[in-house]
């Protein structure tokens, strides 16, 4: 039987020899991000999500590294995103969100730290959080209008896309100058606060993805309809930010 691991650390040795022995020194670094470096992971409920740095030379042999995926995937291991240092170095103005946060949250695996002495300037990082937002805010009216107010088509839309603004609303309390919080629970409701938002809409949501609270029809075409006035604020409070 496949054993999912408890806490990340647990397959950080056999990970790591394995990448070592499909690419030797083109292996520069491996890293965990996402919920497994940030203390939110849930075994058997998150995947533990790394970055892989290689050399230029092995970043075009990624076909090498199936074998490795199909076994790991079976340990709740996501594909790991793949990069080059001088990718990076290249791609802080393209995307500085996903790399504020990596930098923010992550545990050395092996191998050099490449993203501790990145510059990701807060210009960047705020126009990319307005962007996302307003983005985020078309698709939720227009999910709304095709979800023809059936109640599972909208609980799966609330339950999808509340994950998808954790790392962007963290990134807007660093930018106002707050300290960005671990816990997912957390980051909604200080942003919430910190931006006059209705804190309770983002509860209710996080607590139906949960399956901690059940919504009659009526009651959930509300909390999508509030959902997406809350995110109408936020969107215009970046755009000022």
């Amino acid at each position: 039987m496949v054993k999912i691991p408890k806490v990340p650390s647990e397959i950080f040795g056999e990970l790591s020899d394995d990448y070592k022995s499909l690419y030797g020194t083109d292996l520069v670094s491996i890293l965990l991000y996402g919920s497994g470096a940030r203390g939110d992971y849930r075994p058997g409920a998150s995947d533990l999500n790394f970055l892989i740095v290689l050399s230029e030379k092995a970043i075009a042999e990624l076909g090498r590294a199936l074998p490795l995926l199909k076994k790991w995937h079976k340990r709740r291991v996501a594909t790991p995103l793949f990069l080059t240092e001088h990718y990076i170095e290249r791609s802080l103005d393209s995307f500085p969100l996903e790399f504020w946060e990596m930098q923010r949250y992550h545990q050395i695996v092996y191998g050099k730290d490449v993203l501790k002495p990145l510059t990701i300037r807060r210009s960047d990082l705020r126009l990319q959080c307005e962007r996302e937002i307003k983005g985020k805010l078309l698709h939720l009216r227009q999910n709304y209008l095709n979800s023809e107010w059936k109640p599972l088509r909208l609980r799966a839309v609330l339950t999808a896309s509340i994950s998808g603004f954790a790392a962007i609303f963290n990134a807007l309390l660093f930018l106002k100058d707050e300290q960005p919080e671990n816990r997912r629970q957390n980051i909604f409701l200080k942003t919430a606060r910190v931006f006059g938002l209705d804190a309770d809409v983002f509860g209710k949501i996080l607590d139906i993805r949960d399956k901690k609270l059940k919504l009659n029809k009526q009651q959930t075409v509300q909390l999508f309809e509030q959902y997406i006035e809350e995110i109408r604020k936020l969107a215009e409070k970046v755009d000022i930010l």
